[in-house]
Protein backbone atom coordinates (compact mmCIF):
# COMPACT_ATOMS: atom_id res chain seq x y z
CA UNK A 1 0.00 0.00 0.00
CA UNK A 2 0.99 3.49 -0.65
CA UNK A 3 1.58 5.65 2.60
CA UNK A 4 -1.19 7.73 4.00
CA UNK A 5 -0.39 10.98 4.35
CA UNK A 6 -1.56 12.57 7.18
CA UNK A 7 -1.39 16.21 7.70
CA UNK A 8 -1.37 18.98 10.69
CA UNK A 9 -1.96 22.20 11.12
CA UNK A 10 -0.24 24.35 13.65
CA UNK A 11 -1.83 27.48 15.92
CA UNK A 12 -3.65 30.11 14.28
CA UNK A 13 -5.09 27.90 11.55
CA UNK A 14 -7.25 24.90 11.08
CA UNK A 15 -7.37 21.84 8.73
CA UNK A 16 -8.99 23.78 6.03
CA UNK A 17 -5.36 25.39 5.53
CA UNK A 18 -4.63 21.96 3.95
CA UNK A 19 -7.33 22.07 1.21
CA UNK A 20 -5.08 23.01 -1.63
CA UNK A 21 -2.31 20.68 -0.81
CA UNK A 22 -4.91 17.96 -0.16
CA UNK A 23 -6.00 18.54 -3.84
CA UNK A 24 -2.89 18.41 -5.17
CA UNK A 25 -1.97 14.63 -3.37
CA UNK A 26 -5.11 13.26 -4.48
CA UNK A 27 -4.79 14.68 -7.72
CA UNK A 28 -1.19 12.36 -8.03
CA UNK A 29 -3.45 9.17 -6.36
CA UNK A 30 -2.38 9.39 -2.76
CA UNK A 31 -4.32 9.27 0.69
CA UNK A 32 -4.13 12.75 2.42
CA UNK A 33 -6.26 13.56 5.33
CA UNK A 34 -6.26 16.92 7.52
CA UNK A 35 -6.13 16.08 10.91
CA UNK A 36 -7.48 18.34 13.95
CA UNK A 37 -4.99 19.41 15.95
CA UNK A 38 -6.09 20.14 19.04
CA UNK A 39 -3.82 22.56 20.63
CA UNK A 40 -4.23 22.03 24.03
CA UNK A 41 -0.26 21.20 24.66
CA UNK A 42 2.46 19.56 22.97
CA UNK A 43 2.05 16.32 25.03
CA UNK A 44 -1.13 16.18 24.93
CA UNK A 45 -1.33 16.70 20.90
CA UNK A 46 1.52 14.76 20.42
CA UNK A 47 -0.60 12.13 21.68
CA UNK A 48 -3.84 12.99 20.13
CA UNK A 49 -2.15 12.45 16.72
CA UNK A 50 -0.37 9.39 17.57
CA UNK A 51 -3.70 8.24 18.24
CA UNK A 52 -5.00 9.24 14.80
CA UNK A 53 -1.38 7.16 13.39
CA UNK A 54 -1.87 4.29 15.10
CA UNK A 55 -5.32 4.10 14.05
CA UNK A 56 -4.47 4.44 10.45
CA UNK A 57 -4.19 1.34 8.10
CA UNK A 58 -0.92 0.50 6.82
CA UNK A 59 2.53 3.34 6.59
CA UNK A 60 2.16 7.03 7.34
CA UNK A 61 4.04 9.83 6.45
CA UNK A 62 3.20 12.94 8.78
CA UNK A 63 3.32 16.52 7.80
CA UNK A 64 3.17 19.32 10.47
CA UNK A 65 3.16 22.71 9.44
CA UNK A 66 4.56 25.56 12.56
CA UNK A 67 3.78 24.08 15.91
CA UNK A 68 2.44 21.54 14.21
CA UNK A 69 6.00 20.20 13.55
CA UNK A 70 6.33 19.43 16.93
CA UNK A 71 3.71 17.67 16.92
CA UNK A 72 4.00 15.09 14.21
CA UNK A 73 7.65 15.06 15.52
CA UNK A 74 6.35 13.75 19.24
CA UNK A 75 3.64 11.56 17.33
CA UNK A 76 6.20 9.76 15.04
CA UNK A 77 8.57 9.29 17.51
CA UNK A 78 8.12 5.63 18.27
CA UNK A 79 5.06 4.90 15.68
CA UNK A 80 6.28 1.82 13.80
CA UNK A 81 4.23 2.97 10.52
CA UNK A 82 5.56 6.72 9.98
CA UNK A 83 8.19 6.38 6.85
CA UNK A 84 8.69 9.67 6.85
CA UNK A 85 8.75 13.39 8.02
CA UNK A 86 7.65 16.74 6.20
CA UNK A 87 7.98 20.09 8.56
CA UNK A 88 6.68 23.07 6.35
CA UNK A 89 7.65 25.95 8.16
CA UNK A 90 7.65 24.67 11.43
CA UNK A 91 9.44 24.35 14.47
CA UNK A 92 12.08 21.49 14.82
CA UNK A 93 12.65 20.29 17.94
CA UNK A 94 15.11 17.73 19.94
CA UNK A 95 14.07 16.34 22.86
CA UNK A 96 13.93 18.65 26.01
CA UNK A 97 13.21 21.67 23.55
CA UNK A 98 10.28 24.11 23.52
CA UNK A 99 9.20 25.73 20.52
CA UNK A 100 9.05 29.11 22.53
CA UNK A 101 12.83 28.87 23.14
CA UNK A 102 14.30 27.37 20.60
CA UNK A 103 14.61 30.13 17.98
CA UNK A 104 16.34 32.57 20.37
CA UNK A 105 19.41 32.72 19.27
CA UNK A 106 18.17 34.23 16.20
CA UNK A 107 16.52 37.49 15.60
CA UNK A 108 12.98 37.79 16.83
CA UNK A 109 10.15 37.74 14.22
CA UNK A 110 6.98 39.87 14.02
CA UNK A 111 5.38 36.87 15.64
CA UNK A 112 5.24 37.86 19.51
CA UNK A 113 4.16 40.98 18.98
CA UNK A 114 1.19 40.24 17.58
CA UNK A 115 -0.19 37.58 19.92
CA UNK A 116 -3.58 38.37 21.14
CA UNK A 117 -4.16 36.57 24.85
CA UNK A 118 -7.81 35.15 26.34
CA UNK A 119 -8.86 33.26 29.21
CA UNK A 120 -11.39 30.88 29.52
CA UNK A 121 -13.19 28.58 32.08
CA UNK A 122 -11.31 25.94 33.81
CA UNK A 123 -7.62 27.08 32.06
CA UNK A 124 -4.99 28.78 34.16
CA UNK A 125 -2.80 29.52 31.11
CA UNK A 126 -3.53 31.95 28.41
CA UNK A 127 -4.92 31.04 24.92
CA UNK A 128 -3.42 32.70 22.48
CA UNK A 129 -4.26 33.73 18.71
CA UNK A 130 -3.31 36.40 16.41
CA UNK A 131 -4.16 39.88 15.82
CA UNK A 132 -6.54 40.26 13.02
CA UNK A 133 -5.17 43.49 11.60
CA UNK A 134 -1.57 42.27 12.17
CA UNK A 135 -2.63 38.39 10.82
CA UNK A 136 -1.79 38.86 6.91
CA UNK A 137 1.99 40.68 7.79
CA UNK A 138 3.03 37.68 10.22
CA UNK A 139 1.55 34.91 8.82
CA UNK A 140 -0.18 35.57 5.31
CA UNK A 141 1.79 37.74 3.35
CA UNK A 142 1.76 36.44 0.25
CA UNK A 143 -1.73 35.08 -0.24
CA UNK A 144 -4.39 36.62 -1.53
CA UNK A 145 -6.32 39.26 0.79
CA UNK A 146 -9.43 37.66 0.39
CA UNK A 147 -7.46 34.23 1.79
CA UNK A 148 -6.15 35.99 4.83
CA UNK A 149 -8.97 37.55 5.89
CA UNK A 150 -10.58 34.03 5.57
CA UNK A 151 -7.73 33.08 7.97
CA UNK A 152 -7.91 35.14 10.62
CA UNK A 153 -11.52 34.52 11.43
CA UNK A 154 -10.82 30.83 11.22
CA UNK A 155 -7.85 30.54 13.43
CA UNK A 156 -8.30 28.49 16.46
CA UNK A 157 -7.06 29.73 19.75
CA UNK A 158 -3.80 27.64 21.28
CA UNK A 159 -3.16 27.07 24.32
CA UNK A 160 0.21 29.21 25.60
CA UNK A 161 1.40 25.63 27.35
CA UNK A 162 2.06 24.18 23.54
CA UNK A 163 4.93 26.78 22.84
CA UNK A 164 6.90 26.54 26.57
CA UNK A 165 6.25 22.65 26.87
CA UNK A 166 9.11 20.72 26.47
CA UNK A 167 9.20 17.64 23.81
CA UNK A 168 9.75 14.88 26.21
CA UNK A 169 10.20 12.01 23.55
CA UNK A 170 13.32 11.06 21.54
CA UNK A 171 11.83 12.88 18.17
CA UNK A 172 11.03 11.16 15.13
CA UNK A 173 13.39 12.38 12.28
CA UNK A 174 16.38 10.74 14.34
CA UNK A 175 14.75 7.56 12.90
CA UNK A 176 12.82 8.54 9.64
CA UNK A 177 13.66 10.89 6.61
CA UNK A 178 12.74 14.42 7.05
CA UNK A 179 11.77 17.16 4.55
CA UNK A 180 11.84 20.68 5.76
CA UNK A 181 10.12 22.92 3.56
CA UNK A 182 11.31 26.53 4.14
CA UNK A 183 9.35 30.01 3.04
CA UNK A 184 12.67 32.65 3.04
CA UNK A 185 10.12 35.36 3.95
CA UNK A 186 8.79 33.58 7.25
CA UNK A 187 7.88 36.39 9.69
CA UNK A 188 6.10 33.78 12.51
CA UNK A 189 9.57 31.26 12.45
CA UNK A 190 12.82 33.11 11.75
CA UNK A 191 13.84 31.45 8.28
CA UNK A 192 17.91 31.68 9.60
CA UNK A 193 16.22 29.23 12.35
CA UNK A 194 14.63 26.96 9.76
CA UNK A 195 17.65 26.51 7.86
CA UNK A 196 19.85 25.87 10.93
CA UNK A 197 18.13 23.30 12.47
CA UNK A 198 17.33 21.81 9.51
CA UNK A 199 20.90 21.14 8.89
CA UNK A 200 21.48 20.05 12.34
CA UNK A 201 18.95 17.97 12.07
CA UNK A 202 19.74 16.59 8.74
CA UNK A 203 16.80 17.09 7.12
CA UNK A 204 16.43 17.32 2.97
CA UNK A 205 16.06 21.74 2.80
CA UNK A 206 13.36 22.52 0.28
CA UNK A 207 13.44 26.48 0.25
CA UNK A 208 10.66 28.45 -1.29
CA UNK A 209 11.55 32.19 -2.48
CA UNK A 210 9.77 34.98 -1.36
CA UNK A 211 7.32 32.59 0.63
CA UNK A 212 5.25 33.41 3.67
CA UNK A 213 4.40 31.41 6.41
CA UNK A 214 1.39 30.32 5.05
CA UNK A 215 2.98 27.99 2.58
CA UNK A 216 0.27 25.46 1.98
CA UNK A 217 -2.35 28.11 1.04
CA UNK A 218 0.39 29.97 -1.24
CA UNK A 219 2.33 27.36 -2.36
CA UNK A 220 0.70 24.29 -2.68
CA UNK A 221 2.16 22.78 -5.26
CA UNK A 222 5.85 23.10 -4.21
CA UNK A 223 4.53 21.32 -0.57
CA UNK A 224 2.72 19.11 -2.37
CA UNK A 225 5.24 17.78 -4.45
CA UNK A 226 7.72 17.72 -1.97
CA UNK A 227 5.56 15.61 0.24
CA UNK A 228 4.90 13.00 -2.41
CA UNK A 229 8.57 12.57 -2.86
CA UNK A 230 8.96 11.91 0.73
CA UNK A 231 5.83 9.13 0.10
CA UNK A 232 8.07 7.36 -3.01
CA UNK A 233 10.78 7.46 -0.54
CA UNK A 234 8.81 5.56 1.92
CA UNK A 235 6.75 3.33 -0.49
Amino acid sequence: MTPTVLLVHGAFADGSSWNKVIARLRAAGLVARAVANPLRGLTSDGEYVASVVSQTEGDVVLVGHSYGGPVVTYAGSSAPNVKALVLVAAFGLDKGENAQDAPADFPETQLSGALQAWTYPGSDLPELTLQPGKYRAVFAADVTEEEAAAGAANQRPAAALGFGEPLAVEPAWRRVPTWWVIPSRDNAINPEYQRATADKIGAKVIELEGGSHSIPVSRPIEVAETIIEAVRSAS
